[in-house]
């Protein structure tokens, strides 16, 4: 058994050609394409913000990948307007090589390290790790194997959302009723979003009180 941290990693995107490019399809529906300057669209961007015409931001896209547990995934997956390619329980033996033969576990944020509540709760993931590699010695397949699996198990996603939908997503995902899972992924990517394209993200909630030494490490893709 491994207990892993959660992890994001971040496409490397060009924020103000992406910027630029909302910008001019957006004032396709003015036919103002004359006005456009090197810094005009972090006005028009913001007014259109502001006035809820946020159909413009369906014409940029940003790709995500995330090291989380299946808890996590289950809920961002209700989200209709988004992509998701994810690790498959029903085809991944984590009994054989390819996995170092030991189940990933990703360690539970909200629960304290060194407490009664933490060692029962990683004395029961040894007891379902042991009862995995048992069935995939007696030849179960992972069909049959992934149906012990706990929410805690790791699993890699690659996520994809549009801007629009990413504004939506987040909006929700970073807020204090959400899983604190939840909130330890997306909120260091909302805070980048924030940084990079304030125009479309700034006026974003989130829950500030969560801690920041608990945030997942967030990486751009290509810096692994």
């Amino acid at each position: 058994m491994k207990l892993v941290e959660p992890v994001i990693y971040v496409e490397n995107y060009d924020a103000k050609k992406m910027l630029h490019r909302i910008e001019r399809a957006c004032r396709t529906c003015y036919r103002s394409e004359n006005l456009i300057t090197e810094d005009s669209y972090k006005t028009l961007l913001k007014n259109c913000i502001n006035r809820g015409h946020e159909s413009i931001l369906e014409h940029e896209k940003i790709s995500v990948r995330m090291i989380c547990d299946i808890g996590v995934y289950k809920d961002l997956t209700r989200h209709r307007f988004a992509s998701f390619s994810i690790e498959s329980t029903r085809y991944c033996n984590y009994g054989k090589d390819k996995f170092d033969s030991q189940i990933k576990f990703i360690k539970p944020v909200h629960i304290e390290e060194g407490t009664p509540i933490y060692e029962i709760w990683k004395k029961g993931l040894e007891e379902i790790e042991r009862t995995y590699m048992e069935m995939s010695k007696e030849g179960a397949l992972p069909d049959q194997l992934r149906m012990i699996l706990p929410h805690s198990t790791a699993a890699e996603v690659n996520m994809t959302a549009n801007i629009r939908e990413w504004r939506h997503i987040l909006s929700l995902r970073c807020a204090k009723m959400t899983h604190p899972a939840i909130r330890q992924l997306l909120i260091p990517f909302l805070l980048k979003l924030k940084d990079d394209m304030p125009e479309l993200f700034e006026n974003i909630e989130y829950d500030e009180e969560f801690p920041k030494e608990k945030y997942a490490k967030m990486y751009l893709l290509d810096e692994e």
